[in-house]
């Protein structure tokens, strides 16, 4: 009779009729995999070791089949048994009485591609007679076959989860898994196949003893119904058993390839995660059709957890990878765009932050960069970076077209940044440049373009999502950079143009006297000072003067600055002297209106008359430091002249000190700026001693130039020539 092919088994058909089959658990399969072990009973009489009886489990050991019988010798009925070793140990029993036992024996029954091993622990044991005498052999024993196998299988799949618990590499994983079960199971042949992450593909895993081509071919299969065993089981998330693959409407779309391939029967189970996820399949290929038996599934079972193990264990690894590198990328991200903010904000001068920012970007997110701002209604290129100077030069000579071609016109019009990767159109030097893609950022001022960042690509280059949102971010602060240095700017020069207004621009020449004046602001400029100087002509020949120092800094300073200094010029030429034009001020001081600052005023007024004999003036102190006169002895002495501090809103009650300066004589007025500074490194003031020393030393008959320079010189030394606290100002009125 011919054989019918073997069809399909669906888990519950691969049974006997009537046999009802449960889904196993672990504990099921293991029960399975170890098996039970067989106790095998055998009788064998006279020397040549006949067969007498034997129990089933000893005839379904040596083979069955035309081996069940009795009254043959052990060695014709098992040729295979016949080994010197084995009939010596049976022959000893018999002929010496004493027992004999094998642990752990292994046999090889069969011959050819019919052959296995079996295990056996056992005992022989003398057969006697009524008169004691040995007549025969009794062999109890068990057979170990499975349980040996369980055991080498133990120790396999301890060495996989060992692999999977130090991480070790999933292709390194899985081969080795399908390598262990093919030797365990001779004639078996394992596969492995990944699902993607949709779950609507399966991708080459391992498969070391299948053909390359064949799993070249079944990389990427769709999972499906009808697609072979490994794709309908992924498909339907339950083991599909297909034992004649010739025959088999699953099969049908890849017989052929399995013919070629030289397999006939495929038993697939699904690898699934804990969650239910479909992490791929564990086949068991066969070359002749057969059908799986309860070992078999268990065994697929086994692996095809322990291969979702080694998957869930990769991906998880993959996750914790793919997340520190992001967080790394973002540590760097960071890194870079603080250091970029550090390096743009260190500058004041906004050509240089937009060049800055040009080299921030090359080489980290582009070989080539440029920026162009408007300029004049045209748009004018500022900054290039590039790789050498040839590259520098090519970038710096490309003037943007039309916003019709040219991207760089385009962005600015429209506020939008522009990425591609093509070379730009339009005219220019990409060939040259070797320019594969383009990305052209605007540079906004309070949502208004001033300026596009273009980032050019070469080569192997390209720009993704994430460059084009780090370059954006740079742009943006760049651009932030650029405004708060436009406006430094424009800070700057309006606290120049103020503070010019308030200073005289140049002294005048006064017949009889020598004028020398300095002005040292504190800090860099960006506040208004208040310390002031005036020199100003009267109707009667004499000159009016004035220092004064206004507590503060900045707009109310110069708004109180304004108000005395105008304030003086305004009432001198109308009263009778230089009390009367403090009197004044003072008035103006306490009638200021709210708002207009309330902060209090130092000041020196005087009036300076040429005579015969020298410079006759008139002095009034208000609350101020005292003036110093040098003598032409290069004598110093502190002028006394009462008064006190200005829009406090108690009466100063001027007094005016009147004093000739002979030729050669200097009177050096001054504020506090000058005898409270100190160096860098100290708190040490310059002092009034210190002052009065530098003045002695000016040269002999000095003009009021030497007289200035003598004592702004020993400032800047002591000092060490850098920033000072406050304000410095100081008038050096000499006779001639």
């Amino acid at each position: 009779m011919t054989a019918k092919p073997k069809q399909r088994l669906t888990p519950a058909a691969a049974f006997p009729a009537g046999r009802v089959r449960t889904a196993p658990g672990a504990e099921d399969d293991l029960s399975v995999l170890f098996g039970q072990s067989r106790a095998l009973f055998a009788s064998l009489v006279g020397p040549a070791h006949v067969l007498k009886s034997a129990n089933p489990a000893f005839f379904a050991a040596i083979g069955g089949g035309g081996r069940q019988r009795t009254g043959v010798p052990l060695g014709e009925l098992v040729p295979e048994l016949a080994t010197p070793d084995f009939l010596a140990a049976l022959d000893r029993v018999y002929r010496t009485g004493e027992r004999h036992v094998g642990r752990d024996v292994r046999f090889v029954l069969g011959a050819g591609a019919g052959a296995h091993e079996i295990f056996v622990d056992f005992t022989y044991e003398a057969r006697r007679d009524a008169g004691g005498n040995v007549v025969g052999v009794r062999m109890i024993g068990v057979e170990t076959t499975q349980a040996k196998h369980a055991q080498r299988l133990a120790a396999e799949h301890r060495v996989l989860l060992e692999q999977i618990a130090r991480q070790a590499p999933l292709e390194d994983v899985l081969d080795g898994m399908c390598r262990a079960i093919e030797e365990l199971s001779p004639g078996v042949i394992v596969s492995v196949l990944l699902a993607d992450e949709d779950g609507r593909h399966l991708r080459h895993g391992a498969a070391p003893s299948l053909p390359e081509f064949y799993n070249r071919a079944i990389d990427g299969i769709a999972t499906g119904e009808g697609a072979g065993s490994c794709g309908t089981a992924a498909f339907r998330r339950e083991p599909v058993v297909v034992t004649d693959i010739a025959a088999d409407p699953l099969w049908k779309d890849f017989r052929e390839l399995a013919a070629q391939a030289g397999v006939a029967a495929c038993w697939s189970t699904p690898v699934l995660a804990r969650d239910g996820r479909l992490l791929g399949t564990f086949a068991m290929y066969h070359r002749t059709p057969r059908a799986p038996l309860d070992v078999d599934l268990a065994l697929a079972r086994v692996f095809a957890d322990t291969a979702a193990l080694a998957v869930e264990r990769h991906r998880v690894e993959q996750a914790r990878r793919a997340a520190d590198a992001r967080e790394k990328a973002a540590r760097d991200d960071l890194a870079f765009l603080l250091s970029a903010s550090n390096a743009l904000a260190a500058i004041l001068d906004e050509t240089q932050i937009l060049h800055r920012a040009a080299t921030l970007c090359t080489p980290t997110l582009a070989p080539l960069a440029a920026v162009d701002v408007l300029d004049a209604g045209r748009l004018r290129r500022v900054a290039v970076a590039a790789p050498d100077a040839q590259d520098s030069a090519l970038l710096a000579a490309h003037i943007p077209g039309p916003a019709d071609q040219d991207a760089v016109s385009r962005v600015f019009a429209s506020g939008i940044t522009e990425v591609a990767r093509r070379t730009p159109t339009g005219p220019g030097p990409w060939e040259d440049l070797g320019v594969t893609g383009y990305l052209c950022i605007p540079l906004t001022d309070r949502g208004r373009p001033f300026g596009v960042l273009t980032l050019l690509s070469t080569a192997e280059n390209s720009f993704d999502g994430h460059k084009v949102a780090l370059a954006e971010e740079l742009a943006r602060r760049a651009a932030s950079a650029a405004r708060n240095a436009r406006q430094y700017r424009q800070r700057v020069a309006l606290a120049r143009d103020l503070q010019t207004g308030l200073l005289l621009p140049d002294l005048p020449d006064i017949p009889g006297a020598e004028l020398a004046a300095h002005y040292h602001p504190a800090g860099e400029g960006l506040e208004i000072g208040g310390d002031f100087y005036d020199v100003f002509p009267l109707d009667d020949g004499s000159w009016a003067f004035v220092l004064g120092d206004v507590c503060g800094r900045g707009a109310l300073a110069a708004t109180t600055t304004a108000l005395v200094r105008h304030t003086a010029r305004a009432v001198a030429p109308l009263l009778p002297g230089p009390v009367d034009v403090v009197n004044a001020v003072e008035k103006a001081l306490n009638d200021r209106p709210a708002g207009y600052g309330n902060g209090f005023v130092t000041l020196i007024c005087g009036r300076m008359t040429s005579t015969p004999e020298g410079l006759a003036v008139d002095l009034v102190r208000a609350g101020h430091t005292l003036p110093l006169l040098l003598d032409a002895e290069h004598n110093v002495t502190t002028v006394e002249v009462e008064g006190g501090l200005l829009g406090i809103g108690i009466d100063a009650k001027p007094r005016v000190r009147s004093l000739l300066l002979r030729p050669h004589e200097s009177l050096l007025l001054y504020t506090d700026g000058i005898t409270e500074c100190h160096p860098p490194t100290s708190r040490e003031q310059y002092g009034d001693e210190r002052l009065a020393r530098a003045l002695a030393a000016a040269p002999h008959r000095p003009g009021a130039q030497d007289v200035l320079e003598a004592v702004t010189g020993d400032v800047r030394t002591f000092t060490g020539g850098g920033d000072v606290d406050d304000d410095q100002a100081a008038l050096v009125i000499t006779a001639t």
